[in-house]
C-alpha cells in the first residue's frame, strides 16, 4: 500500500509539473525610440561586427548593437539589400509591418529555453521578427503555428496580434528577437489565443 501511494504522490507531482511549464526567459539586449521609420517596405538586417564599439558606431538613426552568444550584433532597420559596410551579413528579415505611431521603440530581446518552455500568451503594439542561433522556436497565434529553426530568420505577426512563444524543439532554443513597437503604448499585454 505505501508503494502504491508513494507512486499516487509521483504522479500528481508530474501532473502538477505538467500543467505549469517553464517560462521562456526573455532579456533586453539594445533599444531606442527614434520618432520616424525608414521610408519604403522594411527589414532587419542582421550583420556580426568584430568588436562592439565597431557595431556602436555603425548604428546610424535606425541600428541596434549589442553582444549575445559570444558574438557582436548589429541590426538595422531599412530597405533590403543594405549593408553598413561595418561587418559581415549573417541574414535579412522581412518584410516588417508598418505601424503608426508618434515614436518608434526598437528593441532587441533574447530569448532562452529549455525545451518545452514557454511565455504566457500575450501581443505586442507592433512588429516582431526572430532569429534563431540554436534550437527550435515555436509561435503560437490566431492563424496557425509558425516553426522556426535554428539560424533561420523570420518575420512574424503584426500588431497587437496574440501569440505565445515557446521552445519546441530537442536542443535549449537561443534566439534574437527584433522589434518595431509604438513606444507610447504598453511594450507587451496579456491577451488571449481565440
Amino acid at each position: 500500500m505505501k508503494k502504491i501511494l508513494a507512486l499516487l504522490a509521483l504522479a500528481l507531482s508530474l501532473s502538477a509539473l505538467a500543467a505549469d511549464p517553464v517560462a521562456l526567459t526573455i532579456k533586453p539586449l539594445s533599444e531606442k525610440k527614434v520618432d520616424r521609420l525608414p521610408s519604403g517596405t522594411l527589414y532587419w538586417r542582421i550583420e556580426n561586427v568584430a568588436t562592439l564599439a565597431a557595431a556602436q558606431a555603425a548604428t546610424g538613426e535606425w541600428g541596434l548593437a549589442t553582444e549575445s552568444a559570444g558574438k557582436v550584433w548589429l541590426f538595422t532597420l531599412g530597405a533590403a539589400g543594405g549593408s553598413t559596410g561595418a561587418g559581415a551579413k549573417v541574414a535579412e528579415v522581412g518584410p516588417i509591418p508598418r505601424i503608426d505611431a508618434k515614436q518608434f521603440l526598437l528593441r532587441i530581446n533574447e530569448a532562452r529555453g529549455v525545451p518545452g518552455a514557454v511565455t504566457p500568451v500575450h501581443s505586442h503594439p507592433g512588429s516582431e521578427a526572430f532569429y534563431v542561433l540554436t534550437g527550435e522556436q515555436s509561435i503560437q497565434g490566431p492563424h496557425g503555428t509558425l516553426k522556426v529553426q535554428a539560424n533561420q530568420p523570420a518575420a512574424g505577426h503584426g500588431a497587437d496580434m496574440a501569440m505565445r512563444v515557446s521552445s519546441s524543439g530537442s536542443l535549449d532554443l537561443h534566439s534574437l528577437v527584433m522589434f518595431v513597437v509604438d513606444a507610447n503604448r504598453p511594450f507587451s499585454t496579456p491577451a488571449k489565443l481565440d
